[in-house]
């Protein structure tokens, strides 16, 4: 492996990013930790589970906003350099997951999407 792991990383929250906005609705002035916030409310959050306990539907808008202000925004503002391919791997794969729990979020009750 070789390469800009720094900006692959970006471009994975990114992905994050772009697609809770477009999943939950929301505007583009609605950016970063206050989109995750605002996505995932525990109360209100077009993207928040309400089946599940208060307290984890909170840990995941902490999960969330925390993933995108220390791994997304630093890139984002500023040159943030990952020299450690495992370490790419490992933030991209999480990204990945974080993706994967919008598309469980905003599928259609049914399935059928």
């Amino acid at each position: 492996m070789s390469g800009a792991y720094d900006t692959a990383v970006f471009e994975a929250f990114r992905a994050v990013e772009v697609t809770v906005r477009q999943a939950s609705d929301l505007t583009a002035e609605d950016v970063g930790v206050w989109l995750m916030r605002r996505a995932f409310d525990k109360r209100h959050g077009s993207l928040t589970d309400a089946r599940v306990p208060e307290a984890e539907r909170e840990a995941t808008a902490h999960l969330f906003a925390g993933a995108i202000g220390l791994f997304k925004n630093p890139r984002s503002h500023r040159h943030a350099p990952i020299t450690d391919p495992i370490e790419a791997v490992e933030l991209i794969l999480l990204a990945s997951h974080l993706l994967r729990i919008v598309d469980s979020r905003s599928a259609p009750p049914d399935g059928s999407a």
